[in-house]
């Protein structure tokens, strides 16, 4: 499993090995895995241009020291210094050993344009809020140039703790991160900023407890995925209950029952107005027109996929003792305090739309600061929240423990009926017996998976990623 920690986390455990080790050795490390990197993103080091953009403390050093190490390879070297009389002079040096040379910003335009290389060191994790304004025409600058662009531990300008791009900031082809993956990494908006994010052991300890952010990898999600075994029957497997669709909408029943059959469930029970449309595409699912608590044993409920305003049924799905996962006008209809109230487990599935409705904020600060706004949904909810977007998010009830980051999908997934087809696939996972939080986790993980498989570089329908759920479910399993 991938996870991500706190700054705060990170310098203790930096302070605890510095203490036991000489001193210089963990920034010659960090230094060392730049290099490194740089380097292979070159290709031919020698010869090569580079340009260091160089602020004030450590995270300049680091960018330093790697450019020495280049300029020993036959790079040429240069290092623009935001604030000369602030630079690491322990890099400095060093760099001016091996032969590069260090010059203010009034050449930095002319030195980014003929790069080969630009390296961002300007900010460390330490930095807060976009760019100041004597750095971002560098910024700027590389936008414009057809230089690679590495980042020192983060791309500077982005919230490292939170994924916020507040103000002007660069991006990288490739992050460059020592220690463990800081949280700002793996979440939009500042991910896309990062590029490719690389991993440098520098050697430090950090405690399981603390974990800010974790995202699930094949092998996490094989070990949850529920596999039914010789005695198993449809009970044991669980039974899921779909009440989705309207006169207008039963499509989204049809999409939410094919990935919740695809999803591992035994049987699916499905409630609602579109029962003609779900037989007619899946004569195994078991329909009834007598409402929720009349349709039979259930196992876990998917409520809200195209429901309209059917606001009673939406009620007496979240009356039963069973998990629930609320989802579209489910979460539009639902009742707050009966969604808090349940004893069984709640997870909910807004898109950022739906989000910003139910804490009352506009879309775009849902989508600035996404890490917030779904610990503050599962907060003030009581309830798992899955935040879906480029970077779906789940939290857990309360909204305090380690975020889940979901590090698959495809931009072609935002399509109609693709968060209906999720939803019918964690509820079969909650039907299956998974918890809240991991029923969320590996549905998006799968969905995304299948939907990136799917389309293989081209547009895909709703009906294309359910098809796919068994193709990445085999995959996972290796």
């Amino acid at each position: 499993m991938r996870t991500a920690y706190s700054v705060e986390t990170v310098r203790a455990a930096e302070r605890e090995l510095m203490a036991r080790l000489p001193d210089g050795t963990l920034m010659q490390r960090a230094a060392g895995g730049l290099a490194a990197a740089c380097a292979d993103l070159l290709g031919r080091v020698y010869g090569s241009r580079v340009a260091l953009l160089i602020g004030s403390g450590d995270n300049g050093g680091d960018a330093l020291y790697a450019g020495a190490r280049l300029a020993r390879r036959g790079a040429g070297v240069t290092a623009i210094l935001l604030t000369p009389e602030r630079a690491h002079p322990g890099g400095l040096a060093a760099l001016r050993r091996a032969g590069g040379r260090a010059v203010g910003t009034a050449e930095a335009e002319d030195l980014i344009e003929r790069a080969d290389l630009v390296v961002d060191g300007i900010v460390g994790i330490g930095g807060k809020g976009g760019l100041r304004p004597e750095a971002a025409p560098l910024a700027d600058a590389v936008a414009r140039s057809r230089a690679a662009v590495v980042a020192v531990d983060l791309p500077s300008g982005v919230d490292v703790e939170t994924g916020e791009v507040r103000g002007t900031a660069l991006r990288a082809d490739l992050t460059v991160t020592f220690g463990t993956h800081k949280p700002g990494l793996l979440i939009d908006p500042a991910r896309e900023y990062a590029g490719v994010v690389r991993l440098v052991d520098i050697g430090l300890a950090l405690p399981n407890d603390a974990v800010e952010l974790e995202a699930l990898q094949h092998d996490d999600v094989a070990a949850l995925l529920p596999l039914p075994a010789a005695e198993t029957d449809k009970y044991r497997r669980g039974v899921v209950g779909i009440a989705a669709g309207s006169a207008r909408y039963p499509g989204a029943a049809v999409l939410a029952v094919a990935g919740a059959l695809r999803g591992g469930a035994g049987a699916v029970r499905y409630v609602g107005p579109a029962g003609d449309a779900v037989i007619a595409r899946f004569p195994e699912t078991l329909v009834s027109e007598r409402g929720p608590k009349k349709a039979g044993r259930v196992q876990a409920w998917v409520v809200g996929p195209g429901a309209g305003d059917d606001a009673a049924t939406v009620a007496e799905v979240l009356a039963t003792d069973v998990p629930v996962l609320l989802d579209a006008d489910g979460l539009r209809l639902a009742d707050a305090e009966a969604v808090r109230g349940r004893a069984a487990p709640t997870l909910m599935t807004p898109h950022a739309g739906e989000a910003a409705a139910l804490l009352g904020v506009s879309r775009e600060e849902v989508e600035g600061a996404r890490l917030a706004s779904v610990r503050e949904l599962a907060g003030r909810y009581a309830a798992t929240v899955l935040l879906k977007g480029s970077t779906t998010l789940v939290a857990e009830a309360g909204g305090t423990g380690a975020v889940r980051v979901n590090p698959t999908g495809t931009g072609w997934l935002a399509t109609a009926g693709s968060g209906d087809v999720l939803s019918g696939l964690a509820g079969s996972l909650l039907a299956a017996g998974l918890t809240a939080v991991d029923a969320a986790s590996v549905a998006a993980y799968l969905h995304g998976l299948s939907a990136r498989f799917a389309a293989d570089g081209a547009p895909v329908g709703a009906h294309d990623v359910a098809e796919g759920i068994p193709g990445a479910w085999r995959d996972v399993r290796g």
